[in-house]
């Protein structure tokens, strides 16, 4: 009788491919040294496994937080023999992953090859397609008293085109991270889903915790020095778009529950939010897309640099629009800047999946799971007992 078929072994652990074997190599090397032991969350969750399955391996890379603190310190990077690089070994692991959980997978792929040029072409594309429709209506370049854009494009409409967006944006994202969630934690043994290290996550998400580089200094970006302008970026970046978002929410209400329809004075809770939030992502993007030019290509992995900038180049001109369309809306600019601003909103959404807005899903889910199994016996400590 047969007990072992290797062959139907081999089916059921998937073969790490060239930059999976890298990270397991270098993690083999980490777990020996540990110095780097309290920089992150990567360290503490490799410290819990002696080997790196493809599972741990995806899960570790996307619990990086790409600081480049652990390079500075390490002592086995180049010119070592080891040559370890911890934050371009996992970066290269965590753009595949991005291939590999987005649904549907072409879209991705296509994403992966071409960030920018996809991003700026899909926003341009359908921004002209608006400014045609507008221009064969008659309203491309007609002022309209109190800047009512609701005239140009009917509310109806409008809620039509990027309810369906949005729509299959959330959906896209909801299976990319449900098929992530499934490959990183095991099957046979569920993780206990506590209160508190859910609260511990969302804290961990909000405060963007882990780009401190661990000692509260912030990251590595073009040098050893360290700078928490990442990390406040990100911050810009990050709250802008939830007030934004806050805005459009606060105003469906208004329209909905209240029959308020827009345009809003200046002062009203949605338009201000929109200013806040639109000034955030302003300098937020800004920021990132300077630090991502001056970055130091030891600091990550080259290849991610389209998609990164794409994403980037999106939240900048939809913020500067939509500012600009506010400071300009009782002009007769209004048509032009509204199709311009829509088409890149519409844009931004359709593309939100396969973007680095999906890498903060991951990471979220990622430090979902760490939160979860720190509060978990250590398996290396009780299999020793």
């Amino acid at each position: 009788m047969q007990l072992f078929d290797p062959q139907a072994s081999s089916q059921l652990i998937p073969v790490l491919n060239l930059e999976e074997s890298e990270v397991e190599r270098q993690m083999t090397i980490c777990n020996a040294c540990r110095y780097c032991e309290g920089f992150c969350a990567v360290f503490p969750a490799m410290t819990r496994r002696l080997e790196f399955t493809q599972a741990d391996i995806h899960y570790l890379a996307n619990l990086c937080h790409n600081c480049g603190a652990c390079l500075s310190a390490c002592q086995y990077a180049a010119p070592h023999e080891f040559a370890v690089n911890v934050p371009k070994a996992m970066a290269k692991v965590r753009l595949n992953t991005y291939v590999e959980y987005v649904w549907p997978q072409p879209l991705g792929k296509l994403y992966q090859r071409n960030g920018l040029t996809l991003a700026l072409a899909s926003g341009g594309g359908l921004a002209l397609f608006l400014c045609l429709t507008l221009m064969v209506m008659g309203n491309l370049f007609t002022a309209i008293p109190g800047g009512n854009f609701y005239s140009v494009f009917p509310h109806n409409t409008l809620a039509l085109m990027f309810g369906a967006v949005f729509g299959f944006a959330v959906l896209a994202l909801t299976i990319g991270v449900r098929r992530f969630w499934r490959n990183v934690s095991p099957v046979d043994a569920p993780l206990p889903l506590k209160t508190s290290a859910a609260l511990e996550a969302t804290a961990n998400v909000a405060q963007l915790k882990y780009l401190d580089g661990g000692h509260g200094e912030g990251c590595n970006n073009d040098d050893d020095k360290f700078t928490l302008w990442r990390r406040r970026f990100h911050h810009f970046t990050f709250y802008g778009f939830m007030l934004c978002f806050a805005a459009t929410a606060v105003a469906t209400l208004y329209h909905f529950l209240l029959d308020w329809s827009a345009p809003y004075p200046i002062f009203s809770l949605p338009v201000m939010l929109g200013i806040f939030g639109g000034a955030g992502l302003l300098v937020g993007s800004a920021g990132l897309l300077w630090m991502n030019l001056r970055r130091n290509p030891e600091q990550g992995d080259e290849n991610q640099k389209p998609m990164d900038r794409g994403f980037i180049a999106l939240l900048l001109l939809v913020s500067s629009s939509g500012l600009a369309l506010l400071a300009l809306r009782e002009t007769s600019a209004l048509g032009l800047l509204l199709a311009i601003h829509l088409g890149l909103v519409m844009a931004f959404f359709l593309t939100m999946p396969y973007s680095k807005f999906a890498h903060g899903i991951f990471r979220g889910a990622a430090l979902l799971k760490y939160s979860i199994e720190k509060r978990l016996p250590n398996p290396i400590n009780a299999g020793s007992d």
